[in-house]
């Protein structure tokens, strides 16, 4: 959740960073202003550049003041329209600097940028200017550190203790609200000889106000359209984008592969619309008015892969959702995996004009290109690079090694009391997996679809043999789960838990690092050796025994890669869903390393997104070892517009990173077999076998 101006500063001012006085204003006339003149009138936009594109005015008279209100309120700053306007007192100072704390995905710390000079060019400033601390969120921010920045700065000797409060007052709030930014620019040095806080922005990782909602008070919904405000309020994952299709899928990874088919045809994507795991009638009621209310969108593609998710469910609620009435736009479904059959068939009972049914992605195109008509979008040019690794199969291996999870896997489920394990308890066990035990506080002697109840996992882990743990308990509790498992010896961690903050998740992975315990996740669909044992959550019946590891970050584009193999008559050996998240366990390397000697194992297949660079690592790795297996790489989201940085210093400890073409590149000069389009990967795979 990102915060403004505004409220960055109420959560600074909160935590004893000092902070100019300042009134929020929004249309509609100018109060008393509790300070005096001259004033600083500042546009609160969620965008950056604000400086530049005139947002910022100075006002000597009430009368001015008013003038100038008028002005910023008819703004528009890179698209986002001026609402509220902050009133400061003009501030006078001798000095400005930068500072920051930001949770770094490269680096897997937090990252404590000072930099010498402040102010709206900050990110072209000289690289000397710049220095970088890195901390880890358990040791916290060390003396030391603190030292260093401050004689870095250059500030006078006076401001060292008043510095080193202000610095331990940023870290501390940061590590206290789990914040992915805690940025002041300008830090200044007022007139006075004081430091003054006279910028901020703030981001509050999204998973923490899901745990603490008492942090929506700094929420301010005028930043957000009215389509992102009821996608909000019901839980939904959306984002606005330019085209005019209106996207409805289940999963983060199929969703970016979704936009991209869409956009490489001409049938430009208008939205981002995630439905997650859950499609009750009220969420698809919001999800269909959100699409059938913009104006933008001609036309609705509704793409599941039903895994946890139902395609069943889905239409039932689609039609509830509907009223019995025909859709206000033509709806084109396309239902796979988990009860397609079953939705698909409920639909064409129900034979409502405007519903368009489909049975694979090739047909679902041929349908929205019918419908296209006169509308016109953008056709995005592919982002393709050309491999330069030649297609062969596996060279032979020196030695043999078996992926090391044992043929009789037995397997604790914490929090099977609960819902979700119990469900997916019993799916694992009609799979044919040993649950041996479950873990919940205060139900241990209890016994729940034959399987004995412990209390903790140190109680279970005494009482049987424990191979791996499966963890169904809520974010706020998951990371300690982990840990809990792990302090009992258990070898293997499968975490399916979603809406984990970043930093509980990141300080619980660096205390098991160089441990024996293997962990996979967080919010991933798990691991699953086909015909012989599944912990976690994917649907059993489209995998089949085989020679081909499938490694991804996205649970649906999983299901989506292992259809087509399974169809074309390629199974799999071994098959981990590694997580979605910033801060995961086993990583592509990680894996890749576990099968290399596989005797089982001859291709593998990586499923990858945008962002992060996993799949650079792994290049890198296959580079430096002369991996003797073919490795097929497919990444989603290659359309997607530019992410979104966690502000100036995102771009400072990003600077010389590249976009999806370097990401690309990089994989290419590496050895991977890059595919363009997931049709493409079984008759690449059946190639080489």
């Amino acid at each position: 959740m990102k915060l403004n101006e505004h409220s960055s500063k109420q959560l600074f001012q909160e935590s004893g960073i000092p902070v100019p006085h300042g009134v929020l204003l929004a249309p509609g006339g100018l109060p008393d202003i509790p300070f005096p003149l001259p004033w600083v009138l500042k546009s609160q936009v969620l965008s950056g550049g604000r400086g530049k594109a005139g947002g910022i005015r100075l006002a000597d008279t009430v009368e001015q003041a008013r003038t100038e209100l008028e002005r910023l309120f008819s703004l528009d700053i890179k698209g986002e329209r001026v609402r509220l306007v902050r009133v400061e007192p003009k501030a006078a100072f001798s000095r400005e600097m930068y500072l920051s704390v930001t949770l770094d995905r490269q680096s897997r710390s937090l990252c404590v940028t000072a930099g010498r000079t402040g102010g709206v060019d900050i990110e072209a400033c000289d690289p000397a200017t710049i220095l970088v601390e890195h901390a880890m969120p358990d040791a916290g921010l060390a003396p030391y550190q603190v030292r260093n920045i401050f004689f870095h700065l250059g500030l006078p000797k006076e401001l060292m203790k008043p510095f080193g409060g202000l610095l331990t007052d940023l870290f501390d709030v940061t590590l206290r609200h789990r914040l992915l930014l805690a940025e002041i620019n300008p830090l200044v040095v007022t007139d006075g000889g004081e430091l003054l806080a006279l910028d901020g922005k703030v981001e509050i990782d999204g998973h923490r106000v899901g745990i603490d909602p008492s942090l929506n008070r700094f929420f301010e919904p005028a930043h957000l359209s009215a389509e992102e405000n009821r996608s909000r309020e019901a839980g939904l994952s959306y984002h606005k984008l330019d085209g005019f299709v209106g996207l409805m899928v289940n999963g983060a990874g199929l969703a970016m592969a979704s936009m991209d088919i869409l956009n490489y045809s001409g049938l430009e994507a208008a939205n981002f619309l995630d439905l997650g795991g859950g499609a009750d009638s009220a969420a698809m009621r919001t999800a269909l008015d959100i699409l059938f209310d913009d104006e933008r969108v001609g036309m609705v593609f509704i793409n599941i892969f039903g895994g946890i998710l139902s395609c069943h469910k889905v239409a039932s609620s689609m039609l509830e959702a509907l009223g019995g009435e025909p859709p206000r736009k033509p709806i084109v479904v396309r239902f796979a995996g988990n009860g397609a059959a079953d939705g698909l068939a409920l639909l064409r009972e129900a034979d409502m004009r405007g519903l368009h049914l489909c049975p694979d992605l090739s047909s679902a195109r041929a349908e929205l290109e019918k419908l296209k008509g006169a509308m016109q979008g953008a056709v995005h040019a592919p982002v393709r690079v050309e491999s330069s690794a030649s297609l062969v199969p596996a060279r032979p291996r020196a030695e043999s090694a078996p992926f090391p999870l044992p043929a009789d896997c037995r397997i604790l489920v914490q929090g099977l009391t609960g819902k979700q394990g119990q469900l997916h308890c019993r799916l694992m066990q009609e799979y044919g997996s040993q649950v041996v035990a479950g873990v919940t506080p205060g139900k241990g002697g209890s016994e729940v679809l034959g399987v004995p109840v412990f209390d903790t996992v140190r109680e279970a882990a005494a009482a049987t043999r424990i191979d791996a743990s499966i963890i169904f308990v809520p974010g706020a509790l998951a990371p300690d789960a982990v840990l809990e498992a792990a302090a009992a010896g258990v070898p293997w961690v499968v975490c399916i838990t979603d809406g984990i903050p970043q930093l509980d998740m990141l300080r619980a992975l660096e205390r098991l690092k160089g441990g024996p315990t293997r962990v996979i996740g967080p919010n991933c669909p798990g691991l699953i050796m086909p015909g012989r044992t599944k912990i976690g959550i994917m649907p059993g019946d489209i995998f089949t025994p085989g020679p081909v590891a499938v490694f991804s970050r996205s649970g649906t584009l999983t299901y989506e890669c292992v259809d087509r193999l399974t169809r074309a008559g390629i199974g799999q050996s071994v098959c981990v869903g590694i997580g979605g998240d910033p801060f995961v366990g086993m990583s592509f390397t990680d894996l890749c390393k576990l099968v290399r000697h596989d005797p089982q194992t001859r291709a593998v297949v990586i499923l990858g997104e945008i962002g992060g660079s996993a799949e650079e690592d792994l290049g890198r790795y296959m580079r430096e070892t002369g991996f003797e297996l073919p490795v097929f790489g497919f990444i989603a989201g290659r359309t997607a517009p530019p992410g979104k940085r966690l502000g100036h210093a995102g771009a400072i400890l990003e600077k010389g990173s590249g976009g999806i073409e370097a990401k690309l590149r990089a994989m290419a000069d590496s050895g991977f077999h890059l595919i363009d389009d997931l049709d493409q990967i079984a008759p690449a795979v059946a190639k080489v076998l």
